[in-house]
């Protein structure tokens, strides 16, 4: 899964294999003292600087042709502290090995996305999420923070220490610094949950509020061309543990979910004709199941299938209009999408250019199987979510550019400003940066 996969003679490609680039020079720094020097040298050397986690993001966000900061020798737990219960870890930690040893610590984080493959700080830079009707996104449950800025100096963040760098930098987008460590907020381990069914499109839109209010993790998938959903609601329950029995949960996540969806998705890349039909099949595929488990097994889940992806966050009150209008679009266009549009929820949060800052938010994400045009069908929806106030995700595919963000995120001039602050030299610049952030 690692962007190191594809390093032939120099370049950098992203997971989603939409993104190269050529770095000038790649460093592995084993602490942040060397972190720090190689910032300072690529100021010597006239050279920009990125770090890149493990290349989840479908836009050019880590991509430079300066110096690339791989994070994987900063890795690991380095404090639990269970009298504030909080756990520090290093920038470079992947998100399953971060879960996977907290559950060891009976801990967990209270909320989560749907994969763990990401490390932290590339997850919390670019505002990863789950869904949620009260807890936010991972940047959302961050206490404090470790940040070397463009001088090469380290700096602490906190509500306590340089508040208004860690009101921003949760969500920084690597724009302030390069982020060392990061301190969540963590709770006792506990149990959830999921029940997942199938549900029509028109009875999914008309009980949403309903659906949201009453369960602590709401979301579903429609499937393009039906009028079918796959529901998912998660809560947390007393127990027992009743995972999903081995040989059926391969059967469900990996022969269905992975291994028979990739070769429904060739046959529709070759032939598109045939999606439609394949559509009506993968959202019956899936049958109705309950299972409860600890959280990191309920909400994250393998995606083996590459595909790129577009995702918004609209007003909570909005979601409903903007996903019929999306129907619509899709019906009228003769568009032919293989992959379901993927809706969650997230609570308000205080974080400036995080996509739920200020306002209840749902999201709406399209995909696209990887390889296949997407450009029409992302651009039609764009449409759409841009005439809702829409932010689109950090990480994933958007046209969107500065005088867009300085409309839709009331707090963008705070966050530019603590951006000329910290690296008036723009240290941290790339193409992408220079787009939604302004020169």
């Amino acid at each position: 899964m690692s962007s190191t996969a594809n390093g032939k003679n120099g370049t950098w490609r992203n997971w989603g294999g939409n993104v190269s680039a050529r770095p000038a020079r790649e460093v592995a720094p084993a602490s942040v003292d060397e972190l720090a020097a190689a910032v300072r040298r690529a100021a010597e050397d006239g050279l920009t600087v990125k770090a890149v986690g493990a290349g989840h993001s479908f836009t050019s966000i880590a991509a430079t042709d300066g110096v690339l900061i791989r994070p994987q020798l900063l890795t690991g737990i380095r404090d639990i502290d269970r009298e504030n219960m909080t756990v520090t870890v290093e920038a470079g930690t992947p998100l399953k090995r971060l879960n996977v040893a907290l559950a060891r610590e009976g801990l967990s984080l209270t909320n989560m996305g749907d994969i763990m493959e990401q490390t932290v700080s590339g997850a919390t830079s670019t505002g990863t999420h789950g869904t949620g009707r009260d807890s936010g996104s991972i940047a959302a449950q961050i206490k404090g923070l470790e940040l070397v800025t463009a001088d090469g100096s380290v700096l602490n963040c906190s509500e306590k220490e340089n508040p208004d760098v860690f009101a921003a930098a949760r969500i920084g987008l690597g724009a302030l610094g390069i982020v060392t460590a990061i301190t969540f907020a963590v709770e006792p381990v506990f149990l959830l949950t999921a029940r997942e069914e199938p549900m029509p499109f028109d009875k999914v839109l008309s009980d949403f509020e309903e659906l949201w209010a009453e369960n602590e993790h709401f979301e579903f998938y429609w499937f393009p061309h039906t009028g079918s959903t796959n529901t998912k609601r998660n809560n947390r329950s007393a127990g027992p543990e009743r995972p999903v029995p081995q040989l059926k949960s391969w059967i469900e996540d990996e022969f269905l979910s992975n291994g028979v969806f990739q070769v429904a998705n060739w046959v529709g890349r070759a032939v598109p004709a045939t999606i439609p039909a394949i559509a009506q099949i993968s959202s019956k595929a899936l049958s109705a199941r309950t299972y409860t488990d600890i959280p990191y097994k309920v909400f994250t889940s393998p995606r083996r299938v590459r595909f790129v992806e577009m995702e918004y966050a609209v007003p909570r009150a909005a979601v409903v209009g903007a996903l019929r209008e999306l129907k619509a679009m899709v019906d009228r266009t003769g568009l032919r999408v293989s992959f379901p549009v993927e809706v969650r929820t997230a609570p308000a949060d205080d974080i400036a250019l995080s996509t739920a800052s200020g306002r209840d938010s749902a999201y709406i994400a399209v995909h696209m199987f990887q390889g296949t045009p997407f450009q029409r069908y992302f651009t039609a929806a764009e449409r759409i979510f841009t005439a809702h106030e829409g932010r689109p995700h950090w990480g994933k595919i958007h046209t969107r550019d500065a005088e867009y963000f300085s409309r839709v995120y009331p707090r963008f001039g705070e966050f530019t400003a603590l951006r000329d602050r910290l690296d008036p030299d723009r240290r941290f610049q790339n193409d992408y940066l220079r787009r939604v952030l302004g020169a």
